[in-house]
């Protein structure tokens, strides 16, 4: 069997799969989730028709969108032994880490744990979508001492998070704000976790053990925690009272990359960054919590034309999280809960066409054949 010789580090522009779902030109900022434009989906969709549209290839009729809101709803529910679970977890876990443990579990308490077929997988993806959530907002309570929020049927998918995590309705621009935020983040073509989870997949491994997977990959601060990052960085400054522009430039001195700048797909500006920078200063203004949008676009400006760097879909999420009340150690886990949409389609179009994925390695170790010393010559 012939193998390529040349290795490309980290797979960098390796075409490891062919895949309907993201379209990505980094040379004109286009994504586009099953061909429709992102700042269409941005302007004019809600999750869950995303979620509807990555799942089945097209968008749904509004018989057929009512249908998967009823499903997500009555989806929205977690083994009382789940539960259980997260309250035995210690209070300083890291959430990332809870997520992941617990997604394995869900699996156990699935009624389709034994059905990989094409519309079991379906019903996973609907029900793995509103348990994360859950998971997320659910153990955030538990570690603080309050009360797991009951879902409220009538209300969106970014409501009902915002409502599980807050104790209260989220009002009509905090809702809007994270529903365009999760349609952002909800699919990114083979990113690693995203790669992660169909290599687990093409296993014939169930869609628990690839969501597990993924989630697992996006812990790594290499892919998520990037918006952790900018916030921190933010904090600093907001903490010393010092001007953004002066940390900026120190931190370019001493050789440091500035958070939540440059993409390593995108050669122009993300086009999810557009949308997150004006949900940011949407935010500031109704909730009268401007400063870290305008500290934000301070940096923002000054890197772009110091480096001709462009803001990624991380920094602008930190400022617009914060304002929305939530902690920095929940940005990661709330890209899950949008990725999870993206994670289940490429998992259901990886077995619906599979083949096991497994690639060589450049060998650059003792030449062969290498002698076997005995032990005493050694």
């Amino acid at each position: 069997m012939s193998t390529t010789t040349t290795p490309v580090k980290g797979l960098e522009g390796v075409v490891a799969a062919t895949s309907s779902i993201c379209y990505i030109d980094g040379e004109r900022g286009i994504l586009a989730y099953r061909g429709i434009d992102i700042h269409d989906l941005a302007d004019h969709s809600t999750f869950e028709e995303t979620c509807y549209l990555l799942w089945n290839g097209r968008l749904p009729k509004a018989q057929e969108l009512e249908q998967c809101r009823k499903d997500l709803a009555s989806e929205r529910k977690l083994d009382p032994a789940i539960i259980r679970m997260l309250r035995q977890f210690p209070q300083n876990a890291p959430p990332m880490e809870v997520l992941r443990t617990t997604v394995s579990a869900l699996s156990l308490y699935d009624p389709d744990e034994k059905n990989n077929d094409h519309e079991a997988n379906v019903r996973k993806s609907r029900r793995l979508t509103s348990q994360i959530a859950m998971i997320v907002a659910a153990f955030d309570r538990i570690r603080k001492g309050k009360e797991v929020v009951a879902p409220d049927p009538a209300l969106s998918h970014a409501a009902n998070f915002l409502l599980m995590l807050n104790g209260e309705k989220p009002s009509p621009t905090a809702e809007r704000a994270l529903d365009i935020a999760l349609i952002l983040h909800a699919d990114h073509e083979l990113n690693a976790s995203t790669f992660a989870a169909r290599v687990t997949a093409a296993t014939l491994s169930d869609m628990h053990s690839a969501i597990t997977s993924a989630i697992g990959a996006l812990k790594g601060p290499l892919h998520g925690g990037a918006n952790e990052e900018v916030m921190k960085m933010l904090f600093a400054i907001d903490k010393t009272n010092e001007d953004p522009l002066l940390h900026v430039k120190g931190m370019l001195a001493q050789k440091m990359k500035v958070p939540g700048m440059g993409h390593r797909v995108y050669h122009t500006e993300d086009p999810r960054a557009t949308h997150l920078r004006k949900m940011s200063h949407d935010l500031s203004v109704s909730s009268g919590k401007a400063k870290w949008f305008d500290m934000s676009q301070k940096i923002e400006e000054y890197v772009k034309r110091e480096k001709k760097l462009n803001a990624n879909v991380d920094f602008y999420s930190a400022s617009t999280y914060t304002t929305l009340g939530i902690d920095i150690d929940l940005f990661t886990p709330i890209f899950a809960v949008s990725r999870i949409s993206g994670w289940t389609a490429h998992v259901i179009e990886q077995l619906d066409d599979n083949r096991l994925i497994r690639p060589r390695a450049d060998y650059v170790g003792p030449q062969y054949p290498a002698r076997y010393l005995p032990l005493n010559e050694r």
